[in-house]
């Protein structure tokens, strides 16, 4: 029986598993890695899909981030991983709209991600919303989206994704 879960220490090395089986080796090399190194991740919105068949089926982090000299507060969506014997089932899109739902719960108001509009755009990211974000190269800008979890939430916002500092307004 699958079962969406918080992610705890304890299963670190089975997410980094995951994510290692699922992305090429040099992911740790990506500019959003630059963004997350020294910040912790958002623990409340780390989930993972389980089931006692197979152990971590599907994982999802985020980490807070800054926009521009505002220092606007967004959350960077990523990784999210699906291990490969249970792909097409429905597990990112569900981990997906678990987590969305609960980080406009929490108060957050923006969500970025790198990816692929064509997938994302179902769970409301668009190239439009990040228009004015900026994200450290080498990302391909046409890849950054963003997804305003309250109405207005990119309006006004603008500049470069910068390493949480704690200090976001």
């Amino acid at each position: 029986m699958l079962e969406i879960i918080g992610e705890r220490p304890e299963d670190a090395d089975a997410v980094e598993f995951l994510y290692d089986l699922a992305f090429a080796p040099g992911r740790h090399a990506l500019s959003s890695y630059r963004l997350r190194e020294g910040v912790a991740p958002v623990a409340a919105l780390c989930c993972l899909a389980c089931d006692g068949d197979t152990g971590v089926a599907g994982a999802i982090r985020y980490w807070p981030v800054e926009i521009g000299q505002a220092r606007s507060p967004a959350l960077l969506l990523g990784p999210i991983a699906v291990h490969p014997t249970r792909q097409g089932e429905g597990l990112g899109a569900l981990l997906m709209a678990e987590t969305l739902d609960r980080a406009a719960e929490l108060g957050w108001s923006r969500v970025l991600l790198v990816g692929d509009e064509v997938y994302y755009g179902r769970f409301g990211f668009s190239r439009e919303s990040a228009a004015n974000v900026v994200f450290p190269p080498p990302t391909n800008p046409e890849r950054l989206l963003g997804r305003p979890l309250v109405t207005g939430a990119f309006e006004g916002v603008s500049g470069r994704v910068a390493k949480w500092t704690g200090a976001a307004t």
